[in-house]
């Protein structure tokens, strides 16, 4: 019984491993190009599956999208992945996502998520701090499709909104929580 919880133990060991690879290799620093690129088509993916977040586009002073995350753990785990902060049309910047984690985890999984700044203090906020911890500074809101049912733009008070999408992989839930979002030079 001890050998055969041994090998099982092995076998999803190396699963996480070589899917975690896989995912890195996937997040690799792409080129200012293929990251706008990778950007808009992101973009275009949820507004085709959450229409609210093209509502809230027409109104946000600013989106910041990372189209490609990476996450693994074993214990102790890890997310990365950049992105850019678009005004209008316009990259203003470039930015990278990193978290780190502990406990009861193990896999990879990728995902995208977006983040609206639907105020003047809030972008202000992103450009002035040597990186936004998630969770401190401007209130977000992270929007699931409960609340996307009911969120207008005449029941928008928050800060920021952020939406997640295109999850694939071997882990369960994804919270950007606790995330560090610093500017980065392309």
């Amino acid at each position: 019984m001890y050998k055969i919880r041994s090998y099982i133990s092995i076998l999803i060991f190396a699963a996480a491993t070589i899917a975690s690879v896989n995912l890195i290799n996937q997040a690799s620093a792409a080129t200012a190009e293929d990251l706008d690129q990778d950007s808009q088509q992101a973009l275009q993916t949820l507004y085709e599956t959450q229409p609210v977040a093209k509502t809230l586009s027409q109104n946000a002073k600013a989106i910041l999208v990372f189209p490609n995350i990476v996450k693994a753990g074993l214990v102790f785990g890890g997310s990365y992945g950049e992105g850019e902060l678009l005004q209008g049309s316009l990259i203003v910047d470039y930015y990278n996502s990193v978290t780190g984690s502990w406990g009861l985890q193990i896999g990879a999984q990728s995902y995208g998520y977006a983040i609206f700044l639907m105020t003047d203090s809030a972008v202000k906020y992103l450009k002035e701090t040597k990186g936004w911890e998630v969770g401190v500074g401007p209130t977000l809101v992270v929007v699931d499709d409960g609340m996307a049912k009911n969120l207008s733009t005449s029941s928008l008070k928050d800060d920021a909104y952020a939406f997640i999408f295109s999850q694939q992989g071997l882990m369960a839930g994804v919270s950007i929580e606790g995330t560090k979002i610093s500017r980065i030079n392309r």
